[in-house]
């Protein structure tokens, strides 16, 4: 199996999942239905086009850094401009400074097709919201790898400033069959974000996942210098 890494890291992101009317939540974790999103932006698939295909593949994240849930106080006019038109008052929940990998798993083909649209993006891309844009590239050089999925996030390169500990443990939010072995360690969870119609649709099946943490993986020494 074939396993995609993207990188999600900017100053804000918002990846929701409650959302109704005028309360915008966002989960501590990017969510399956919000990359496919992005995937599908980056694609130039339309939100009234069918998006099994991107459904079909495993999901999973690693988190770097977890961020701070802040929100934000947001009025809006129904009919600006109107002299009767009423306010309505909203919240918008969002993370700071939150750096994520995500990985998508299935057949090389359509992963090596999804890595070349994140370079070169039909749509502009954000983070969960137009108004929430990458500070770093979504695609890493070789982001197409070889491997199972849990492996893959777990060989990713750390998104970790100088300011965080580089050996505090990562925590993971899997796709159940993307994880082989003894389970007994990890908690089982349920994440309402698998696509089962287009965006335009909304609709949402449960998906089961594994959610632990674990330390990072021992890097090489450097060699040292000759000469």
């Amino acid at each position: 199996m074939a396993t995609l890494l993207i990188r999600l890291v900017g100053p804000m992101q918002a990846w929701g999942t409650r959302s109704q009317f005028d309360d915008r939540d966002t989960e501590a974790e990017p969510s399956k239905s919000g990359v496919l999103g992005l995937v599908a932006a980056a694609l130039g698939i339309d939100r009234a086009e069918p998006v099994d295909h991107l459904a079909a593949l495993r999901f999973g994240v690693r988190v770097d850094r977890e961020g701070v849930v802040r929100s934000d106080y947001h009025t809006a006019q129904l009919f600006p401009g109107e002299r009767k038109t009423s306010t309505s008052v909203t919240r918008r929940a969002y993370l700071v400074d939150a750096a994520f990998w995500a990985a998508l798993g299935g057949e090389r083909p359509l992963l090596e097709a999804t890595h070349a649209a994140l370079r070169n993006p039909h749509w502009p891309l954000c983070l969960g919201r137009k108004s929430f844009p990458p500070s770093e590239a979504l695609w890493l050089d070789g982001g197409v790898r070889e491997g199972e999925l849990l492996d893959v996030l777990r060989s990713a390169p750390s998104l970790r400033g100088e300011r965080n500990d580089p050996d505090a443990p990562y925590r993971f939010v899997v796709d159940r069959d993307a994880v082989s072995g003894d389970t007994r360690r990890l908690s089982p969870g349920l994440r309402r974000d698998d696509p089962t119609a287009s965006f335009a649709e909304r609709r949402y099946a449960l998906r089961d996942v594994w959610m632990f943490s674990e330390a990072p993986m021992a890097r090489p020494a450097p060699l040292p210098e000759v000469g």
